[in-house]
């Protein structure tokens, strides 16, 4: 890892720059217990009375040829930026989805009597409403805005082909095409590149990180919403191969988020409504929420969201929850499909129910056979394969990304270059093609004549000359005969590279659509084949074999298993094709995950996150606590000088996020036993409000805090930095028994990695205490601890921590 010395991140922005972060602003965000660079570089030593240094530095030394390459780069972007992706980044925090029962959230719960308990139930109902509505509304508006701004593109670019075919000079009509797609996302690039990076893709890695309980910077924050909503609508209107279904999930995490903490930093608002959720705890279970109320709206399926939260984000999950979440993904479908359905035309129809409507499947044709299986299990494998190159092609391009095209205005020249030679290509192909149709009841939203018979339009302009959601259901409810074989495998190919090279640009933008198009043309072509072969038997519909091959690329891609079928099922509004759809999804993921990852853990992977999966590998069980904790481990006494508590804060060697609290001994050479856990915020709040006792008289304390006052400064904790501490204070004592956990979860050394593993996933932890057979503390299990042994091709393998 000796040329590892920085990576553009998903924030986009060094940590230097970082001053406004979900955690602190001014600040860098603290590394965890004993991994940062002191742990590295040798900490500060202070005096043996300050506090307890327990154990040995463990194996997560940082090269000495790294750091030198550190120091020498230059401030400025270098062209290029060596990266491994063996590599497990410092920088990401986890969240504190533990509650600390300290004296004060045990007393206020205990005041908390039935029917203040039932107000707070009622207050989590009210969110989930909420971020339902917004969510729906949301959806609405980027649906009601890319129908009418990409309709007027496409009436504008028409009328321009329309006429330029009898006067003859299309090549006006593809420069005007090509400027209108490159500006429109040039816009939509700037926007994200500039002003909130975060906000690129899908962010559907990024809201996974989250559940999964890392601290992303920025990616909850009401900017990051506005930035996603324009950006998506600027890419779907450039034309790009995108969707805005994707996106749709990173919106409605954003708005929950808001929604249940009652307040914005952004705007400068604070309703002191929700107080009490604000706490990780509580505003991560209402992001599951967000997101699968950005499933049901985007693609009309309400328990097909509510399984999205429970297969690609939560670590905790229970009953309550799922109600709560389920509520909440249905009210969005309801308002999306009210709103719609009136702006449509037909109000009391709700016929909208998502942003994408596959159609019904319900006629005789549509019917299948058991003799059709082993077809729908090969499509599964050639989704599979397909599945597997695309994000094996997509992984190069990202590594190349990564090092070279990392300056902003690069990026928004690639976004430009794509928009460009995205539209040449729909031009040249749809000019070159011959396979004109009648037009004659058709569906065709934009039909181009070109040079086509009158009363005839070019079929290869209905998949080019659309929004990517349009194309979807045109293939899969077109009549037999209306698309060339010729026509579906040029589109397949193009349109696959096209997806491949788009995902991954500096624009909001879903892969959900274009994965859906390219197996819907495959499989189309597929059904075609099969009819041919069969002398058209009614069996052999293209439109059934169209949605086969679309969950079989998607499946290919994503990986996604229980939840993709329910959104299928619920999204085609027929029970039906369940069992061959789960049939088709699994294969496609078995076949796909013998080559390579899903696209989300491959993109979590390249950015160096550390992703707990559901379970430790598989051959880890020679591991034990001892050998995979950090150390040393900063321990603070129970009644400490506040002068060594500020030191200790300040000392950025050694950013350490919790510090276990041991009994107070005079005797500094004997290790005391562990008496609780106090977290680096918690430790601040009590500095900024002062609450220190003098030495002469240690029961009498200054001021009386309470939880109120941790929330208030939740989730932007000050700086130790603007904290002023006079040298007076720094002689008085701060006793820490009120404040900290006085029960943390431990492990003794001896245990081993899946069983420690297993305790910190599924409790979701951001820190497990080790400790010997007296009780005395010999480490700290954090989540990088953890997240750096994983299952490669040659076995467990450790990867390597550094400062990315």
């Amino acid at each position: 890892m000796a040329n590892v010395a920085k990576k553009v991140s998903w924030s986009g922005r060094d940590r230097d720059d970082d001053d406004d972060d979900d955690e602190c602003a001014g600040e860098t965000t603290p590394l965890l217990n004993g991994t940062g660079p002191g742990a590295a570089a040798g900490t500060r030593q202070l005096t043996p009375s300050s506090f307890l240094r327990i154990g040995q530095l463990s194996n997560v030394d940082l090269n000495e040829d790294v750091r030198e390459l550190e120091t020498e780069l230059p401030r400025q972007h270098p062209n290029e930026i060596p990266h491994n992706e063996k590599l497990l980044s410092l920088k990401y925090e986890s969240l504190d989805y533990d509650n600390s029962e300290n004296q004060l959230f045990l007393e206020e719960e205990r005041r908390i009597n039935h029917a203040a308990f039932r107000t707070v139930e009622i207050k989590r109902w009210v969110i989930c409403a909420m971020i339902g509505i917004l969510t729906g509304l949301v959806a609405c508006f980027i649906d009601i805005v890319v129908e009418n701004l990409a309709g007027l593109k496409y009436r504008v670019v028409k009328g321009n082909i329309d006429k330029f075919t009898e006067k003859g000079g299309l090549s006006f009509s593809l420069l005007l095409w090509a400027t209108l797609n490159a500006s429109v996302v040039m816009v939509g690039s700037m926007i994200v590149a500039f002003i909130e990076p975060v906000a690129a893709g899908s962010g559907i890695p990024q809201i996974k990180c989250y559940l999964n309980g890392v601290k992303i910077p920025h990616v909850v924050r009401l900017k990051t919403l506005v930035i996603k909503v324009c950006g998506v609508i600027l890419s779907v209107v450039g034309g790009l191969a995108v969707g805005k279904e994707g996106p749709m999930i990173h919106s409605g995490a954003v708005i929950a988020a808001g929604i249940s903490q009652g307040r914005s930093t952004s705007l400068k608002r604070d309703f002191k409504i929700f107080e009490y959720f604000r706490r990780d705890t509580e505003k991560r279970d209402f992001v599951s929420a967000g997101a699968a109320a950005g499933v049901s709206a985007a693609f009309g399926a309400p328990v097909g969201g509510v399984l999205f939260s429970l297969e690609e984000g939560a670590s905790f999950w229970n009953q309550f929850l799922t109600w709560r979440i389920f509520f909440a993904s249905m009210i969005s479908t309801f308002t999306l499909n009210s709103v719609l359905s009136v702006y449509h035309g037909n109000a009391w129809d709700l016929s909208s129910p998502g942003l994408i409507n596959f159609g019904r499947f319900d006629n005789e044709k549509m019917g299948y056979t058991i003799q059709e299986i082993p077809i729908f299990i090969f499509m599964g494998v050639v989704g599979g394969i397909l599945g597997a190159l695309f994000n094996a092609l997509n992984y190069w391009l990202t590594m190349f990304r990564i090092r070279y095209i990392h300056r902003p205005c690069l990026q928004v020249v690639e976004a430009m270059l794509v928009a460009a030679v995205t539209a040449t290509v729909g031009f040249v192909m749809i000019y070159c093609s011959r396979d004109c149709q009648p037009i004659q009841g058709s569906t065709v939203a934009y039909p181009l004549q070109l040079f086509c018979a009158d009363g005839e339009y070019n079929s290869m302009a209905t998949a080019f000359f659309n929004t990517p959601e349009k194309s979807v259901v045109n293939l899969f409810h077109d009549p037999p005969g209306s698309y060339n074989p010729m026509t579906l495998g040029m589109f397949t190919l193009m349109y696959f590279f096209l997806a491949c090279w788009t995902y991954g640009l500096t624009v909001s933008a879903g892969v959900f659509i274009p994965s859906l198009l390219i197996g819907a043309a495959w499989g189309r072509l597929f059904g075609i084949s099969l009819s041919y072969l069969t002398k058209g038997s009614i069996w052999a519909d293209p439109g059934k074999y169209a949605l086969m091959g679309a969950a079989a690329q998607l499946g290919g891609i994503v990986r996604m298993t229980l939840s993709l079928t329910v959104i299928m099922m619920e999204a085609t509004g027929n029970v039906t094709y369940g069992f061959p759809i789960m049939l088709v999804l699994m294969t496609a993921k078995i076949v796909g995950d013998y080559f390579v990852e899903g696209l989300y853990d491959m993109h979590i992977q390249l950015q160096s996150v550390p992703f707990l999966h559901w379970e430790a590998p598989v051959t880890s069980h020679s591991l034990t606590a001892r050998e995979v904790m950090s150390t040393p481990v900063t321990c603070l006494r129970r009644i400490e000088r506040v002068g060594t508590v500020v030191d200790i804060l300040s000392d950025t060697s050694s950013n350490h996020n919790g510090f276990p609290v041991v009994e107070s001994n005079p005797d500094a050479t004997q290790v005391a036993g562990l008496r609780g856990l106090i977290l680096r915020s918690q430790l601040i709040v009590l500095l900024k409000h002062k609450v220190f006792v003098e030495r002469a008289n240690l029961s009498l304390v200054q001021r009386r805090l309470k939880l109120k006052d941790f929330r208030d400064a939740y989730p932007r904790f000050p700086p130790i930095q603007s904290i002023h501490v006079s040298q007076d204070e720094r002689e008085c004592m701060i006793d820490l028994s009120e404040f900290m956990n006085p029960s943390p979860y431990t492990v003794p050394q001896e245990a081993s990695l899946p069983r420690v593993f297993k305790l910190f996933r599924a409790l979701g932890l951001r820190h497990l205490v080790v400790v010997d057979n007296r009780n005395e503390v010999v480490g700290m299990v954090t989540r990088k601890d953890l997240a750096r042994y994983r299952l490669g091709k040659e076995g467990l393998e450790e990867l390597s921590l550094a400062q990315t």
